[in-house]
């Protein structure tokens, strides 16, 4: 039985490197980026209050339509995670570590509605330039 070599791995690209040698060293650039965005969302300190990412988001006219458009309960969820910081905040006190947002449970859940929210701001105001 004759063994098939895949040509386009053993192709020399940008000064000499195989294919494969770019994609091992691609994968492990991904992992110290993960790994550095783990160390960064944990050094940062706003899990250690229960907050998510897109809690801290400075609220601006935008921010603030794309909340407006949020389910209920989302909405709700995001105001007891404000209120339960602020009550830890004052008491200068951080979450037991179980208690704490995972950088894998952290959910980017405001984000598509403030990408719609912005992409019609812009849509509105192409118009008015015309």
């Amino acid at each position: 039985m004759v063994s098939y070599q895949n040509p386009v791995s053993h192709q020399l690209i940008d000064g000499g490197m195989l294919l494969k040698e770019w994609q091992t060293a691609f994968a492990t650039t991904g992992r110290l980026l993960v790994s550095f965005r783990k160390w960064y969302y944990n050094a940062a300190g706003f899990n250690k209050i229960g907050l998510m990412r897109d809690d801290t988001i400075h609220e601006d006219s935008d921010v603030k339509e794309a909340l407006r458009r949020l389910p209920e309960k989302v909405y709700n969820d995001r105001m007891f995670r404000l209120k339960r910081a602020l009550d830890l905040s004052m008491k200068q006190a951080v979450l037991p570590k179980e208690q704490r947002t995972q950088y894998e449970e952290d959910v980017h859940y405001l984000e598509p509605y403030l990408k719609e929210v912005i992409r019609e701001r812009k849509e509105v105001e192409e118009w008015s330039k015309k």
